[in-house]
C-alpha cells in the first residue's frame, strides 16, 4: 500500500472514531436527562402518597374548608396523570397548582390551632415541605441535564450525528409565573 493509501485510511480511521465518539457521548447526555427525570419522578410519588394523608388530618379540623382540600386533590391528580405521561409541560402547570394548593393549605391551617398542633400535621407537613424542597434541587438538576443535552445537540459537528440518529431536544421543566407570585394572606382568609 502506498503512503497515499495509509493517510486516506488513516483519515478514515479518525473520522470514524471521532462520530463513535461524538454518538456515545449523546447517548450518555440523553441517558443523563432520563435518569434526572427518573430522580424527579421518585420524590413525586412520594408526595403523591403523602397528600391523601395531609387531607384527612385536615378533614377532621378544616370542615369548612373543603374547597381548599378539593384543590389540593385535584392538582394532585394532574401531577400525577402528566407523570405518568412523561409530559414536562403538563407536569410544570400542575405543580404550580399543586404548589399553589398546598401553600393555601398550609396558610388556612394556621386559623386551626388545633391542626397545627396535631402531630400527624406537623409530620406531613415537614415531610411534604422536605419532599417539595428536594423536588427543587432535583428540578434543577433536571434542567441543568436538559440544557446540557440540547446545546450540545445543536452545536456542529454534533448536530450532524444528532440528527443523523434521531437525537432529540429535551423539555425544561418550567413552573409558571403564579407560582412566582406572593401569596394573597387577605384572600385565604376572606
Amino acid at each position: 500500500m502506498s503512503i497515499g493509501g495509509f493517510i486516506t485510511w488513516g483519515i478514515i480511521a479518525v473520522v470514524v472514531i471521532y462520530v463513535i465518539a461524538i454518538y456515545n457521548n449523546l447517548v450518555t447526555l440523553k441517558h443523563a436527562v432520563a435518569k434526572a427525570w427518573s430522580n424527579i419522578d421518585v420524590l413525586l410519588k412520594q408526595r403523591h402518597d403523602e397528600l391523601p394523608k395531609l387531607v384527612e388530618v385536615c378533614k377532621q379540623y378544616m370542615k369548612f374548608e373543603q374547597e381548599t382540600l378539593e384543590k389540593v386533590m385535584l392538582a394532585r391528580s394532574s401531577v400525577s396523570a402528566a407523570r405518568e405521561r412523561g409530559d414536562v409541560g403538563a407536569l410544570g402547570q400542575a405543580e404550580t397548582q399543586l404548589r399553589l394548593g398546598l401553600g393555601n393549605l398550609f396558610a388556612v391551617a394556621e386559623a386551626y390551632p388545633d391542626l397545627k398542633a396535631n402531630e400527624n400535621f406537623q409530620h406531613l407537613q415537614h415531610r411534604i415541605s422536605g419532599l417539595e424542597n428536594a423536588i427543587a434541587d432535583r428540578r434543577e438538576f433536571y434542567n441543568e441535564s436538559v440544557n446540557v443535552n440540547n446545546v450540545r445537540i445543536e452545536q456542529f459537528p454534533d448536530v450532524i450525528i444528532a440528527r443523523l440518529f434521531n437525537f432529540g431536544p429535551k423539555q425544561l421543566l418550567e413552573f409558571s409565573e403564579e407560582e412566582k407570585k406572593d401569596v394573597d394572606i387577605k384572600a385565604l382568609f376572606g
